[in-house]
């Protein structure tokens, strides 16, 4: 039983480090139990203090002060550092250590996946490897040489520039990397392994060639084919839009299967899971390649906002995160739909950072404490963090905010910031003090904006009214108004647009006057999620009607029907009206058939709100009776538009198969009709089934899948099997497999999925695929009131913990809304996290379950 309580880590208590260390040379002699590294730093001193070093799990064999080597009563080796408390103000210290990374399940630092080597750094993990200051505001030269057996590991890859390579004795070869740019250890990188490697070249703006690699599993090269075309359209959009030339000759990637976050931007040696770089039609859907385009960019512009500018501490993760997250979301509205790519955007928002801002998991943008900053590496910084960033450009306009970012990369290049850096540039290019704005980042929860309106005939002035209330979270009893941007317009009854502009709420109440109408305009607000904001707007069901059809904003026509269905869902699971809606129906049916024009946007338009954000809209939510009554909108809305679904699935698939965005939208408003098929139960068995078996991609192939498993018809079982035949050597594929059954299924379900042969703890994408869909998408099942969905993923947590604490910690987020419950529900997950608080877990688990039980 873990008793204590995790140590918190204060903003407030920062100190630079008193030392700087210019340059680092480190030699790896790689085995799989007993890799020896030698590490020799140039160091410098900056203020008083001892040399402390930080290492876990590492066997220190020599320790030399300016190749002296020293006694063991020199040095102090604790559990987790290393501390020298008498050294010169400028020396040279050299460790030799022996590292495993064949026992290294946690998958940070150096590790084994799929027998080969490759690291991941970020946040703590280069303290795994060698005794360092593991912290980003040290930040140093590294010249890397690997030595490894030629055979086994043909292709030996870290940071920078290649340097000399060659034979070495006993079958052995070696390698040698120099990145010249300053960079923090959480940036370090190597890979050694025999990959299949996809090559090609880009020429950039300067005129410089980059040779670009990327290294994938032997047998998988041709899958690495759209990684490699979304690297080089991010590199050049770098250049249009940020005026951003890479500053390297070489840039690589490696796809590893064992990783426990999606990608990372170490310098010039990005590593990623496979799953966000392998795909072609056979075995990944569009959803696979607009994930692939968006994190190879997204890794690709830290480059920038991440490795030449990184943070001084991990408090300003958002810095890096949040605006690099803002990067790779424009990057893909460009590549793609704008109007789309937002409402997916706020989607996302909604589901993961407004459920956790409501939730104990609650915390700042910026936080002023953490026990783990695993812990944090959150939809609050990224996403939320993102919202800030586009609320800051809107302010002060694209121009302003343009020439704060030029004076931000010319000013900071090589440093290591903070937030207050960073506006410091956008004041001095807009001459506007953003103290206050800055407030966002130390205030957490979602705020809500109220809309009343008062229509006076006589005068022809519609009067709007706008209040913002800040809801109280843990550490805030005392929210304040923030200042935000709420993009307004006005429409006339004919559809004519009166008035646009940006109305500026940085109080509690704004008075917005409509004047000069000779009939009551209908007023659209916060248009294109101008601000992060829960919107309450008080306007008649026929009110939202009428905006939903004349809205000249792609988000709000989506989020004026969004917000009729959702209240139609909670008005049927609370018993306030007995069925659906037949108006709100046939409306967000007669705006599908509106906008067949443009597919990808007409299949949002049949989406219905998922169960976890309707749980912010009543409290206690009843997981059973929401998911019920949301199945009877969408079997409604499925009637309503069977015959469309039939015409749509008629049409042959788009051919010869493109990832692009014309040929991913019309796949999606067909798979959006698989969706709805589904919905309506065994009586779409045999349609579905044969667009399964005549699926010629994919997307369409785990839609009619899902699609079958939703339905729940003859054919679902036997469908499984054939996916199961035809992918078993396929893990990525059979990571999908496992998801449509932990996303239809219930707890019986999942207890056999856990038990499969191929069920692997050790592998992140595995587990997510059947834990974290159960317990964050298929809430219905996770929250059945007997507890036992509880039971289970918190067995499995405990399990997880042992081998990979960051992965278990990510798993207890399913827990976050355990307090908005039922009373019968909201006891059981009690029950469950106070009994899995009593195991011995790791500090990432202990920080959440604490946090969570409050």
């Amino acid at each position: 039983m873990r008793t204590e309580t995790p140590v918190q880590i204060k903003l407030s208590d920062y100190a630079p480090y008193p030392f700087a260390i210019d340059q680092v040379e480190m030699v790896f002699d790689l085995a799989l139990a007993a890799t020896k590294v030698h590490t020799k730093m140039a160091v410098r001193r900056l203020s008083e203090g001892p040399l402390q070093l930080d290492g876990v799990q590492l066997k220190l064999d020599e320790i030399r002060l300016n190749g002296a080597k020293l006694r063991d009563d020199s040095y102090e080796l604790g559990e987790e550092t290393l501390t020298l408390s008498d050294v010169p103000d400028t020396f040279t210290l050299e460790t030799i250590v022996t590292i495993d990374p064949s026992a290294n399940t946690a998958l940070s630092g150096l590790y084994i996946s799929g027998d080969r080597f490759c690291t991941q750094c970020e946040s703590v993990g280069f303290r795994r490897i060698t005794f360092w200051p593991d912290r980003p505001d040290v930040m140093s030269r590294f010249k890397v040489r690997l030595e490894a057996d030629q055979d086994k590991y043909p292709v030996l890859l870290s940071n920078g520039t290649p340097g000399d390579s060659g034979a070495l004795d006993n079958g052995r070869h070696f390698a040698e990397w120099d990145d010249p740019h300053l960079k923090p250890s959480y940036l370090f990188a190597l890979c050694a392994g025999d990959y299949d490697i996809y090559r090609d070249t880009f020429t950039t703006m300067g005129g410089a060639e980059v040779d670009l690699a990327v290294h994938v599993d032997k047998g998988d090269g041709d899958r690495a084919a759209w990684a490699m075309e979304s690297l080089k359209a991010s590199m050049k959009w770098d250049e249009e839009v940020f005026a951003r030339e890479y500053d390297l000759g070489v840039f690589n990637i490696v796809a590893v299967r064992d990783f426990n976050f999606g990608a990372m931007e170490n310098k010039g040696l990005n590593i990623f899971n496979s799953a966000y770089v392998l795909a072609d039609e056979a075995t990944a859907t569009d959803a696979d390649f607009e994930a692939i385009e968006s994190i190879v960019g997204h890794e690709y512009f830290h480059n920038w906002t991440g490795n030449r500018i990184t943070c001084r501490d991990w408090f300003q993760l958002c810095l890096k995160e949040g605006l690099t997250v803002f990067r790779d979301q424009e990057f893909s509205a460009d590549m793609r739909s704008r109007p789309v790519q937002r409402i997916k955007d706020v989607i996302r928002l909604r589901a993961r950072q407004f459920a956790e801002d409501a939730g104990p998991l609650a915390h700042q943008v910026r936080p002023d404490s953490y026990a783990s900053i695993d812990n944090l590496y959150t939809a609050t910084v990224y996403e939320k963090g993102a919202e800030l960033i586009r609320m800051l450009k809107t302010l002060i306009g694209d121009e302003t905010f343009a020439n704060g970012m030029q004076i931000y990369f010319d000013r900071h290049d090589g440093e290591a910031t903070t937030i207050e850096h960073f506006y410091a540039c956008f004041e001095e290019a807009s001459g506007e003090d953003l103290a206050n704005f800055r407030r966002w980042y130390s205030q957490p929860g979602t705020p809500t904006v109220s809309a009343t309106e008062i229509w006076d005939e006589d005068s022809g002035t519609l009067t709007v009214m706008l209040s913002q209330s800040n809801p109280k979270t843990p550490g805030n009893d005392a929210p304040t108004a923030l200042p935000m941007p709420i993009r307004a317009a006005a429409f006339a009854p004919n559809g004519d647009k009166v008035e646009e502009l940006t109305l500026i709420l940085d109080s509690d109440e704004l008075v917005w006057r409509v004047s000069g109408q000779t009939a009551r305009p209908l007023v659209s607000l916060n248009r294109g999620f101008s601000a992060p904001i829960r919107l309450d707007h008080q306007i008649d069901d026929a009110q939202v009607l009428a905006l939903a059809q004349l809205d000249d904003d792609p988000f709000n026509q989506w989020n004026s029907l969004q917000s009729l269905v959702k209240k139609d869902i909670l008005a049927i699971a609370y018993d306030q009206k007995s069925g659906p809606d037949a108006d709100v129906v046939s409306a967000i049916a007669a705006a599908v058939r509106a906008n067949a024009g443009d597919p990808a946007f007409a299949a949002l338009l049949t989406r219905l709100p998922d169960i976890g954000e309707l749980f912010l809209e009543h409290v206690p939510a009843d997981p059973t009776a929401l998911s019920d009554a949301r199945k009877q909108v969408q079997r409604a809305l499925a009637t309503e538009l069977s015959g469309d679904a039939a015409t749509i699935l008629a049409e042959a698939s788009p051919a010869p198969f493109k990832p692009d965005a014309v040929q991913s939208g019309t796949r999606a408003l067909r798979s959006a009709m698989l969706t709805l098929l589904g919905a309506l139960g065994e009586s779409s068995d045999p349609s579905l089934l044969d667009v399964f078996e005549s699926a010629e991609n994919m997307t369409e192939s785990l839609s009619a899948l899902r699609a079958l498993a939703t339905a729940d018809g003859p054919s679902k079982a036997s469908c499984l099997s054939a996916f199961a035949d035809k992918w078993s050597s396929n893990p990525l594929v059979m990571d999908k497999w496992f998801a449509v059954q932990a996303a239809t299924g219930d707890v019986a379900d999942i207890e056999l999925l856990i038990q499969h042969a191929d069920f692997d703890l050790s592998n992140p994408n595995r587990v997510r695929s059947v834990i974290a869909v159960f317990a964050m998408q298929n809430l219905a099942a996770f929250h059945v009131p007997d507890g036992s969905g509880y039971r289970l993923v918190t067995e499995v947590i405990e399990k997880a913990d042992e081998k990979n604490p960051a992965l278990a910690a990510r798993l207890l987020t399913a827990f976050e809304q355990w307090k908005s419950l039922e009373p019968r529900a909201r006891a059981e997950a009690e029950i469950a996290l106070k009994a899995l608080r009593e195991k011995d877990l790791s500090e990432n688990a202990s920080d959440i379950i604490t946090r969570t039980l409050g």
